[in-house]
């Protein structure tokens, strides 16, 4: 009783606001549930409308899946870059480090505003400075094909969570090593990949779990930025503005907003929050075990 006294706190977290809500959650899926009305049970036709009629599933899907794999490389890449780079300053060590990580602290909401003002294709500062060079810039966030990729830099921005435990780790790595490995001959390269990589292996697992779960459920920049770009004055988005342009930032997480919280498709939008948390949930266990199987992440 008294184990269980100390972990009760624990034990009712984890039961009222993890384990509860995905029960509930299990079974609005089933059902179809307008919010006002007492659920009515539908088995398994939320999960087949999803993949076989909904006109915009795939499109939410295919563009999630774009965010993903670039904000995990940018995520991943630019924090691990930018954490060598660190480690490498002498002077104004803390300095540099403070202003890459300022960045991060934006609240998503501000960031995205400011990025919407920094790219706006007429009077943003970045078009503005290409111009005077003559070059054309593009429409940024009113344009298909570059609202994308204007997203994914805009992620960028929490990248320095991932620069601080990289930087963290590298710090943690022995510099015995790299002295004894420069004696052998062993260029920068080498050292890198033999003695840095093995070294930050686990820490790397985690930032990359971690930036494909954040693309996955990537949302609140996306909504504030097609809304903000489209015109309107709503921030928090709209069944007019969502997706904007033509649904080139149209996300898994934003779709199943626009179901449950404009449509009052709640039923429908359960079983999309079923199918993300079970995918986010594959592509974790599957990448932990496939760096495990090459020996990445293990102790010795």
């Amino acid at each position: 009783m008294t184990i269980l006294a100390f972990m009760s706190p624990w034990m009712i977290g984890i039961s009222v606001f993890f384990l509860y809500p995905l029960l509930t959650t299990m079974y609005y899926s089933l059902t179809n549930f307008d919010l006002i009305n007492d659920p009515q049970w539908a088995g398994l036709s939320n999960f087949v409308y999803m993949f076989t009629k909904d006109p915009l599933m795939w499109k939410a899907i295919g563009n999630t899946v774009w965010l993903t794999v670039a904000i995990t490389v940018g995520r991943v890449g630019f924090g691990l870059i930018s954490a060598l780079v660190l480690v490498k300053i002498k002077r104004g060590a803390s300095v540099f480090r403070t202003m890459f990580y300022l960045p991060a602290l934006a609240p998503p909401v501000a960031a995205a505003l400011a990025f919407v003002f920094l790219l706006n294709p007429s009077t943003g500062p970045l078009n503005q400075f290409l111009g005077l060079f003559g070059v054309q810039g593009p429409l940024w966030f009113n344009d298909p094909a570059f609202s994308k990729p204007a997203l994914t830099v805009m992620a960028l921005w929490t990248s320095g969570t991932i620069m601080v435990i990289m930087l963290a780790s590298l710090l943690d790595v022995p510099s015995e090593l790299y002295e004894a490995a420069s004696l052998d001959g062993a260029g920068a390269w080498k050292q890198f990949r033999h003695i840095t990589l093995p070294a930050i292996a686990p820490v790397l697992m985690f930032a990359i779990v971690n930036s494909i779960i954040v693309g996955l459920q990537f949302f609140t920049e996306a909504v504030v930025a097609s809304s903000v770009a489209s015109g309107s004055s709503d921030v928090a988005g709209s069944s007019r503005t969502i997706g904007y342009p033509d649904n080139s930032t149209l996300t898994f997480p934003m779709w199943l907003y626009e179901q449950g919280f404009h449509q009052f498709h709640m039923g429908y939008a359960s079983a999309m929050a079923i199918v993300l948390f079970v995918i986010s949930a594959v592509f974790t266990i599957i990448l932990v075990r496939r760096m495990r199987s090459a020996g990445i992440g293990e102790e010795e």
